[in-house]
């Protein structure tokens, strides 16, 4: 058996220091926000080159708030790749604004700048980039489209914690390039909590505190409240967890790369396309996953000896955003985003964590040459 992910062995690898962690904050009896919260986003500023992060609830809330704080809201439009997670269209449309598609590149599965800028209207107020996988989107190109019209850059970090991009000869982290970025720390990600749990990096000191008011209903000050808010305030307990595990994962990073490494030189030669990086781009894997080039029935195939296999496997993402039938009201039609939905037939994700063994991806990279 080779799961797909396996969080009980990074427990066991830091139980010493998360147990400790854990009763830190059960004797101190401070379990919102507080001083765990803040020594948690101090690290994080730190560790991210960011002006300012707010641990909110989860990742979802982040990218929400992040919108909410820059003003979008009905009657605006928000570009978004249609190859991602809903939770980046979602928030838009949970604000009252309108997400608006724009293709993706099929090296990356990033959005395409060239897209982006196709799909510009005089009512687009933001644009939502996702590092997607962990790899970097281009970000210096989607930065000076996004200065050249004035819109509100918002990058979705969720799967990139620890990715980095070299932009002009300067290495940036991932979510210190935007205006703003939202991180979830969902326990599958690599910095992942014991539950939920988000945060958003502002580059604005006005747009962070309007954000630290609305995470926590609105107030500026105790029983004061400015703003219709939200109950978005990340516990304590997630915070001394995260701070445990973010001193360990640059090195659960690289275990990942070089995990990709051997499924990808393995892969060189077959209908299997390995992932691939752009140059300047640290790519930190929060998925491998790999493009069956001959289609989803051929997938399928595969999938199915994975399974027979015992080893994990998944597809992120089946059906693009612009196919769901929640947003069927936008009228996109088929072959509206061709690398998108061709992306969503040939995509298929394996086993990647940085506690997999050696001896566990030979048994992955066997299954799929004999498939």
């Amino acid at each position: 058996m080779v799961p797909l992910l396996d969080p009980t062995r990074q427990y066991q690898q830091l139980k010493d220091e998360l147990d400790a962690a854990a009763l830190a904050v059960l004797s101190s009896g401070q379990f919102i926000l507080g001083p765990f919260v803040e020594r948690f986003e101090t690290a994080a500023v730190q560790t991210l080159g960011v002006r300012h992060a707010l641990g909110v609830a989860n990742g979802t809330d982040a990218l929400l708030l992040a919108l909410r704080a820059a003003g979008v809201g009905p009657g605006d439009e928000v570009i978004v790749p249609p190859f991602t997670f809903i939770a980046t269209a979602e928030v838009v449309s949970l604000l009252g604004a309108t997400p608006v598609f724009a293709d993706i590149e099929a090296q990356t599965f990033n959005i395409n700048p060239a897209a982006i800028e196709a799909a510009i209207t005089p009512r687009t107020k933001a644009i939502i980039p996702v590092h997607l996988y962990g790899h970097p989107a281009q970000m210096k190109e989607i930065k000076a489209i996004a200065a050249k019209h004035q819109l509100f850059l918002l990058e979705d970090a969720a799967q990139a914690w620890g990715a980095t991009l070299d932009i002009d000869g300067q290495t940036h982290h991932c979510g210190a390039i935007g205006d703003a970025a939202g991180f979830s720390f969902y326990p599958t990600k690599n910095l992942g909590a014991c539950g939920e749990g988000g945060l958003v990096t502002f580059a604005d000191d006005a747009h962070a505190d309007t954000c630290r008011a609305l995470r926590n209903h609105g107030q500026s000050r105790r029983y004061i409240h400015d703003l219709i808010g939200y109950n978005s305030r990340l516990q304590a307990m997630q915070a001394a967890l995260l701070q445990v595990k973010m001193a360990h994962v640059d090195e659960g990073n690289q275990r990942r790369r070089d995990i990709a490494a051997q499924y990808s030189k393995a892969l060189q030669g077959t209908a299997l396309i390995a992932p691939s990086e752009k140059p300047g781009a640290y790519h930190v894997y929060h998925q491998y996953t790999l493009r069956v080039s001959d289609g989803s029935a051929r997938r399928d195939a595969i999938t199915a000896k994975l399974t027979e296999a015992g080893i994990g496997w998944a597809i992120y993402y089946p059906v693009p955003l612009h196919q769901q039938p929640v947003y069927q009201d936008l009228g996109y039609a088929q072959g509206a985003f061709p690398v998108a939905e061709q992306a969503a037939a040939e995509v298929l994700s394996l086993p990647i964590f940085p506690e997999l063994r050696d001896d566990e991806v030979e048994s992955v990279i066997k299954v799929l040459l004999s498939a």
